[in-house]
């Protein structure tokens, strides 16, 4: 077998090499399969204790999410065994325990599990039906917990105190609405929390634990975002990111606790400021700049006013934390290179990586790297996407193409190492990866362009870029598919329903087919988040006139349906109600739906089967 793998790396380079022979079209019988490429692991979710001893990440190495710890030797040892994977954990400060978050068939109802993190010995601290449990953080003495649950009605989220000792908790924040905590004071006596009143715009407050006296951080009007990193010694300043300026761009700023003052760090930039944190020493300021959709880390010395050392690394940087107050940890990744746990060390600028996903004997060398691209949409706004081409292909040479819509709507597609990207590039498949108006890391402006009444605007964007890879000569004008899940899977069905002649194909994952379903049957504790977007239920034309399902008729190419029996963010009604809704008029549409999976596939299995008939799908409708 190990001869085999060589056999199949050397050709593999080959073709990268020898274009002149082999052209743009890769040799699929020197590229290892769909379910090989789908076994390529990935490592994230890294902690590490106070005083570093202790470091702990999660992976799916064992075909779903579980939390590792990594041994003297630096050997993971796994510490969960649950069916369906863990949600979440959360590493208390000395190391010892860690709060493990898990659910059942995707449903994301979640319950808390307490982890003796040495041993692997578990036992639950929450038993609770049909809540949803989330954004736990460890007070610093290590003897309770935070956390959101919607326990009360299943739909408002209140922020829980509870005593691990005695198990008790006890609500300390109580709105209506998307609440939770956020950051606790170093003295453990006052606690941040947040309250969402969109995806858009949110506000924090500090609550005093012991009276239960609530301060609010944030007045402000319109839709601004305040994301907390860490208290000063004096706890009277609170370094946090905010859009509340001008210009709408995140960006980095202290906020006064008694006054309420906003002072901003961050000269004017058309880059996005993202996941600020503070050492506990509260010297050393970490964060990452979003540029373009890449990330790139920035270490500040607050004492010494300036700019520290960076590590050579180029991509995506994300759950940046101290490891003590000499490092910093974080997952990095790029379009070529799967996900992995690293640490910078601040005095001796080392860096190290902890783990090292598994290649499953692929040769990383032919990963594809993309082209960031852009163009001119139906107004003349510049949309940027990412060119993903097979490799040796060059523009002109037209190969089958897949348009590619990200969920969100406000999310951001970002060069992150996406496994079947890298099978279909590497069998002569190109894809166009598109950040339309809607999405995030561009400013609240370009965010706030396709609200509610202006939906139709972000599709149009995928009608320009669809065009533009066709006029450019990238794309096959009769070889163009769409993908998408989630809210990217609305967009999917939104392109074959509005430009049915641009695409032969579409795979819709996890999609919205009909608004006002969706609006009705989502989870109780997601739908004023939701109608802040695409508009209220009480606007039922205005949400049927945008549903795909109201122009089912003007589907003209085939399309594969994906979806969990147990979605509780898009129930899997859409799902069905789409393909009947198809069949009826005699279309082509197939589907896939599982029974023990919710928003998205989870189980190495599944995806497994669900990425196989994919393939299948798109080789069938864009190279025959």
């Amino acid at each position: 077998m190990r001869s085999l793998i060589v056999i199949v790396n050397v050709v593999a380079a080959i073709a990268l090499t020898a274009g002149a022979s082999w052209g743009y079209f890769v040799d699929t019988a020197y590229v290892p399969d769909i379910e090989t490429f789908m076994q390529i692991g990935g490592n994230s979710s890294l902690q590490v204790s106070r005083d570093g001893s202790v470091r702990c990440f999660s992976s799916a190495m064992s075909g779903v999410s579980q939390a590792y710890r990594l041994d003297a030797n630096g050997w993971p040892v796994q510490l969960t065994f649950f069916t369906d994977g863990i949600s979440f954990y959360a590493l208390s400060h000395d190391g010892k325990w860690a709060i493990v978050g898990a659910a059942v068939g995707g449903s994301e109802q979640t319950n808390l599990y307490l982890l003796e993190v040495a041993t692997g010995r578990i036992e639950p601290v929450t038993d609770l039906d049909d809540v949803q449990i989330a954004s736990v953080l460890w007070s610093h003495d290590d003897r309770r917990i935070y956390y959101r649950s919607n326990e009360v009605n299943k739909k408002d989220f209140h922020a829980y105190e509870m005593n691990l000792a005695t198990r008790k908790a006890r609500p300390v924040f109580v709105q209506e609405g998307y609440n939770g905590p956020s950051l606790i004071t170093p003295d453990d006596k006052r606690l941040l929390t947040f309250r969402y009143n969109s995806n858009v715009d949110n506000e924090i407050y500090l609550v005093n634990l012991a009276d239960g006296s609530v301060d609010p951080l944030t007045p402000h009007e319109g839709n601004q975002m305040f994301e907390p990193g860490g208290f000063s010694v004096d706890m009277n300043t609170l370094y946090i990111v905010t859009n509340a300026n001008d210009d709408g761009i995140m960006r980095r700023a202290t906020l006064d606790v008694g006054t309420k003052q906003i002072t901003f760090l961050d000269a004017a930039s058309p880059w996005e400021v993202e996941g600020l944190t503070l050492s506990d020493d509260t010297k050393t300021l970490a964060w990452t700049v979003n540029e373009k959709g890449y990330s790139r880390l920035k270490l500040w010395d607050l004492t010494a006013d300036r700019e520290l050392p960076l590590p050579p690394l180029d991509g995506l940087i994300s759950g940046l934390d101290f490891a003590g107050n000499d490092a910093v940890s974080f997952t990095f990744t790029s379009a070529a290179r799967p996900p992995d746990c690293w640490i910078w060390n601040l005095r001796t600028q080392k860096l190290q990586q902890l783990t090292q996903a598994v290649n499953a004997g692929i040769d990383a060398s032919i990963f594809v790297e993309p082209e960031l691209v852009s163009f001119p949409s139906f107004d003349g706004l510049e949309i940027s996407a990412f060119l993903f081409m097979p490799p040796g292909a060059k523009k002109g040479d037209r190969v089958p193409f897949i348009v590619h819509c990200h969920g969100g709507p406000e999310s951001q597609f970002r060069p992150t190492f996406i496994r079947n990207f890298q099978y279909f590039a590497l069998n002569g498949f190109g894809l166009l990866a598109v950040n339309p108006r809607g999405s995030s890391g561009y400013g609240r402006e370009f965010q706030d362009m396709d609200n509610y009444k202006d939906r139709h605007k972000s599709v149009k964007d995928y009608e320009f870029a669809t065009r533009w890879i066709v006029e450019q000569g990238y794309a096959h004008p009769d070889k163009v598919g769409v993908s998408g899940g989630s809210y990217g899977g609305y967009m999917t069905l939104a392109c074959l329903t509005t430009n049915p002649e641009l695409y032969a194909a579409g795979v819709d994952l996890v999609g919205i087919a009909n608004f006002y379903t969706f609006l009705k049957n989502t989870a109780d504790y997601r739908r004023g988040l939701r109608e802040s977007e695409y508009g209220p239920m009480s606007d039922s034309a205005f949400l049927m006139e945008i549903s795909p399902v109201s122009h089912v008729d003007r589907i003209a190419a085939p399309l594969f349906i994906i979806h969990g029996e147990n979605d509780p963010r898009v129930p899997v009604g859409e799902a069905r109600q789409m393909a009947a809704a198809i069949a009826q008029r005699g279309g082509i549409v197939d589907t896939l739906i599982f029974p023990d999976e919710g928003h998205g596939v989870a189980k190495r299995e599944n995806i497994l089967v669900a990425y196989r008939r994919i393939v299948d799908f798109f080789r069938q409708h864009l190279t025959n």
